[in-house]
């Protein structure tokens, strides 16, 4: 989108925008891993950090490739080449320190094969199956990066009233899941609304409640006791919603 006029071709396009995806997404997670290595960010709120804010740059960077139908699979090598990094480091073929204190719970490079690798599966899914002219895959997306992030934040600091069901979950994390998936999901959405990518256009009030009831059943999903498989049952319950009210 924003390099058309700039390359003769839209394979030039998308090689640059690959390249810019990668150097954003590379230089948002050595940051946080700095931080969180050196101690100046806790190890448990940079998985947070990094939880939230990767997927909207990610998805950002969406509308610098061009509108070939092989663009989603150009950005959809940024998240899997970073997934097979994961891996590499979760099975001890890379030594990463800094990786390791920011995206685990208990410092065991081996709980990277679980929640980050599923994560990334997830964006690497959305990215090929949904792209940038339909809602479901920002939308899933958006979820589970502001939703399931703030709930871990929120839901650590704040959370003395447990659900009945779940008590590693709380109700005020479940809140801040609803809230911040609806909101960050609707914030993007509006964006690639009012660029004119989404087909067919939105009206806001309507997505905003379609994304409210998404928001709400993925939150719902959030709060059952399934461990380092949420990231991708999360995805999944918003993708279902998803594609049936939109």
């Amino acid at each position: 989108m924003w390099f058309e006029s700039f390359f003769p071709s839209p394979v030039l396009q998308d090689l640059a925008a690959m390249i810019l995806t990668f150097a954003v997404s590379l230089v948002w997670l050595r940051l946080i891993d700095g931080l969180a290595h050196r101690g100046r960010l806790d190890p448990r709120l940079s998985r947070k950090v990094i939880h939230i804010g990767t997927g909207p740059l990610f998805v950002l960077c969406w509308t610098f490739y061009s509108s070939s139908p092989a663009a989603r699979y150009w950005a959809a090598v940024v998240p899997l080449a970073i997934t097979l990094q994961f891996v590499a480091v979760g099975l001890g073929w890379i030594t990463d320190e800094a990786a390791v204190q920011a995206m685990t719970r208990h410092g065991d490079r081996r709980e990277i094969l679980l929640g980050p690798v599923f994560y990334g599966l997830v964006f690497v899914a959305c990215t090929i199956g949904f792209w940038r002219t339909s809602p479901v895959g920002i939308l899933s997306l958006m979820i589970l990066c502001g939703g399931d992030g703030l709930a871990g934040v929120v839901g650590g600091r704040w959370g003395k009233a447990k659900l009945p069901h779940n008590p590693d979950k709380s109700w005020w994390g479940s809140v801040a899941m609803w809230a911040g998936g609806a909101g960050l999901s609707f914030i993007i959405l509006w964006l690639f609304n009012a660029w004119g990518l989404l087909q067919p256009t939105l009206d806001d009030r309507t997505m905003f409640w379609r994304i409210a009831g998404v928001a709400l059943g993925s939150a719902a999903v959030e709060s059952l006791p399934l461990a380092d498989l949420d990231n991708l049952t999360i995805a999944a319950m918003a993708i279902l919603l998803a594609r049936y009210l939109f």
